[in-house]
């Protein structure tokens, strides 16, 4: 009997000293390249670089990376700590310069960098044409603002492929995991699920990346389970190409129906917009399972950075705050709480564990007179009340604050698009800088260098003192840490590359972004059920004039073209086709929605105006009998006059050729119908041709077969307008930018009125849960 408690009692002994030696390892180690994977049992996945120069760290039998290169372990590199804890042990641990690098969000980046235009980029001072480099390399500048910026998040752009996107989140990984404390690039990505209208979908097949309905269109769906759906595909998505950040959505309530910016918009309501806001952050942030690492946070989450605080859309006239002349949101009817709920009753209330979305965007806007505290009218990112006392203080949110991009820099003209340092254009960018940081913002969208970062730091010593402004950058790096923390990167930030060809674009992430597109499709008139139409119709599709667009920077510049609007041989396996109108059956017209500009014109200065020109909802010519004057709000370093009324000017959509389109092609069809099928960017006055139509059906950039299998009955209409359609200029002129649901609406030739929620089915006007929970 003693002989076996001996020997029990040195196995225990022994045992007990392999834990204090780290021998008994509960990890192991393989090679896939130049990555190291090493697998803790019960612990998380480490991945590093052979490249980095970094090693590992053993206790307790687990493995940790020595990020530091110190040869202990510190609290930020043990992933059994707390992300809060690590947080702060890292941050404490930061340099001035490094948490100025970690406040730093990039210019945008494309892989490979372009040869010209404002984001350029040279490989070993070459264009990437003439470089001989590889697609998935870093740029010089990339280069440069990683090393000696130390700059951490990167706004990727576009990518050649899935497998160069997952090589190049590799190469930078790599690079930053060497460098310092080891702190690992936390890319990010605007939306990139948007549909080409004229690519195809093939029942089964993969693509690049799954295509969905705008943010529009998603609304439409009137349901928020597939947004939730949405959400957790895109973030697996996002994942496979290196991507933990997505600078989105945009919750901005789409209460001006001429702002330009309303399709990326969840729509005019406020509950529509709230439940669509919680379900996408939920589906993007929550992990579940074996992903989950804690609090619902984990591997295939990706934060989700709502915008834009405390809501983007009710800028005055419509025009947008890019631009000084768009800079001020105006509340005419001091609606500012409906504008506040998509963050506060959706995306700041999830459903999810991981409670809020992890990190916002205020707007480029001076929230005109909002600021009730000390009553200044700046930019929202420099308004301390804006961001202390309303975000933070009335509603304790705790996440990152980014700025929208390129804030701090120098306006040049009042249509420059450049810097919009809106309301503090007479002080200096380092002033601008620290004005921000004191406002309570942890984070500066565009900003590429930490010069005047550090600056700010200084100019704050000066005036609050070092221990003051220490721990006021460490609250910032606290925040930003966390969302890296969060998400795994500390322990593996690289991508599989084969793992990433299999899950981008996969055929069941395809499928169900194209069942999405098909539920967004409204069909708003059938009169004697012209819809849908029978395989062996014979139809006529007019040719359209596309008139010449500038873009914005030399991006989506075209040239003026006539030419068929859809895919004639994709038409012809749906349809028989004709181009002679006495042959056909029918018409089918595609149109978008009206365009009439900015609503500022170089122009109408030159001739002697203040520059200010109506938004017009109409294709034909308008005059702005009705529009405000004065106006509410105005005033910018270039302008004279701080009245920016267009009062009694005239404007016509640029694409006015679209409504002739529809009355001559009524015209050669005489009773025989016509079906307009409308992109829709905006509201728009349909009273202008709805009488030539037999139906009408409209989409937010949905895919053109999408639409061709809803009109040939393929697919059944179940989608409902998420905003009101005007029933003409003057109701447009009369509402307020900050109150939704208030215009009159078109009442077509059926009795059927365009208002919100409203959307036909074959069977005639839907009525269902949807519109019993959401219709006004």
């Amino acid at each position: 009997m003693k002989k076996i408690i001996l020997i029990s009692f040195l196995m225990c002994l022994f045992s007990f000293c392999l834990t204090l030696t780290g021998c008994g390892e509960k990890w192991s180690e393989i090679e896939n390249g130049a990555i190291r994977l090493v697998t803790n049992e019960g612990g998380q996945t480490l991945g590093y670089s052979t490249t980095s120069g970094i090693g590992l760290i053993t206790a307790h039998g687990f493995a940790f990376k020595d990020l530091n290169k110190n040869g202990k372990l510190d609290v930020y590199e043990d992933w059994r700590r707390t992300t809060d804890d690590r947080a702060k042990d890292l941050a404490s641990k930061m340099s001035i310069e490094e948490i100025a690098g970690l406040m730093l969000y990039s210019l945008h980046q494309s892989i490979p960098a372009g040869s010209d235009g404002p984001f350029a980029g040279t490989y070993n001072g070459k264009s990437f044409q003439e470089s001989g480099a590889k697609a998935s390399d870093l740029s010089d500048q990339q280069i440069k603002f990683l090393k000696d910026d130390n700059l951490r998040h990167i706004l990727v752009t576009s990518v050649d492929s899935p497998e160069i996107a997952a090589q190049w989140n590799n190469n930078v990984q790599a690079m930053v995991e060497g460098i310092g404390l080891g702190i690992p690039a936390n890319n990010s990505s605007d939306p990139r699920h948007g549909a080409t209208a004229s690519a195809e979908y093939n029942a089964g097949a993969g693509g690049t990346i799954s295509i969905w309905p705008g943010s529009l269109g998603m609304a439409a769906t009137f349901d928020p389970e597939m947004v939730r759906q949405f959400g957790q595909i895109a973030a697996q998505e996002y994942r496979a190409l290196g991507i933990a950040t997505a600078l989105s959505p945009q919750v901005d309530l789409a209460t001006e129906p001429r702002w330009g910016r309303i399709s990326g918009t969840f729509g005019e309501d406020p509950q529509l917009a709230s439940d669509m806001a919680r379900a996408y952050v939920d589906g993007f942030q929550t992990s579940y399972g074996h992903n989950e690492i804690a609090n619902g946070w984990g591997y295939t989450s990706v934060n989700a950075m709502v915008k834009h605080w405390p809501g983007g859309g009710p800028e005055e006239g419509g025009r947008d705050a890019h631009f000084g002349y768009g800079k001020y949101a105006v509340y005419p009817g001091n609606n500012l709480a409906d504008q506040l709920k998509p963050f506060t009753e959706g995306a700041f209330k999830l459903e999810g564990k991981t409670g809020a979305a992890s990190a916002v965007m205020p707007y480029y806007t001076i929230s005109y007179n909002i600021d009730t505290k000390i009553r200044e009218n700046v930019g929202n990112s420099f308004s301390s009340y804006i961001i202390t006392d309303l975000l933070r203080g009335t509603y304790g949110y705790d996440g990152v604050v980014c700025t929208d991009w390129v804030i701090t820099a120098d306006e040049t003209a009042v249509d420059s698009f450049n810097g919009r340092p809106w309301g503090v254009e007479d002080i200096s960018v380092v002033d601008r800088h620290f004005k921000v940081i004191m406002a309570g913002v942890d984070q500066f969208g565009g900003n590429n260098g930490a010069g005047p970062v550090i600056e700010a730091y200084k100019k704050g010593v000066k005036e609050h003192g070092e221990a003051f402004m220490r721990a006021r950058f460490e609250q910032s790096a606290v925040r930003l840490l966390k969302n890296i923390f969060r998400v795994g990167l500390f322990e593996n930030p690289y991508v599989d590359i084969e793992k990433s060809k299999n899950t981008v674009g996969r055929p069941e992430f395809m499928a169900a972004g194209y069942d999405a597109q098909l539920k967004s499709i409204v069909m708003l008139k059938n009169s004697n059920s012209a819809l849908p139409l029978k395989e062996s119709v014979k139809v006529h599709v007019p040719l359209r004039f596309q008139p010449a667009n500038q873009g914005i920077l030399g991006f989506g510049a075209t040239e003026e073209k006539v030419d068929y609007p859809v895919d004639i041989e994709l038409l012809k396996r749906y349809f028989l086709v004709t181009d002679n109108p006495d042959e056909a059956d029918c018409a089918l017209v595609f149109i978008n929605s009206p365009d009439s500009g900015s609503g500022y014109s170089a122009e109408d200065v030159k001739a002697g105006g203040n520059g200010y020109v109506p938004i017009s909802l109409q294709y034909s010519e308008y005059n702005a009998e009705f529009a405000r004057d004065p106006s509410i709000a105005g005033g910018d370093p270039f302008e004279k006059s701080t009245n920016r009324t267009y009062k009694g000017k005239t404007v016509a959509a640029s694409n006015r050729t679209d409504l002739d389109l529809i009355l001559n092609t009524k015209k050669l069809m005489k009773d025989k119908p016509v079906i307009v099928s409308v992109t829709v960017s905006n509201p728009m006055v349909f009273s202008e041709f709805e009488k030539a139509a037999d139906a009408i059906v409209v989409n937010f950039n949905v895919q053109d077969q999408a639409v061709l299998d809803i009109l040939s009955g393929a697919a059944e209409p179940s989608g409902l307008l998420p905003m009101q359609m005007p029933a003409d200029m003057k109701t447009v002129e009369e509402q307020f930018e900050d109150v939704p649901h208030d215009m009159l609406c078109h009442m077509d030739s059926e009795g059927n009125i365009y208002d919100f929620g409203f959307g036909m089915n074959w069977s005639g006007v839907i009525n269902d849960e949807r519109t019993g929970k959401y219709k006004r």
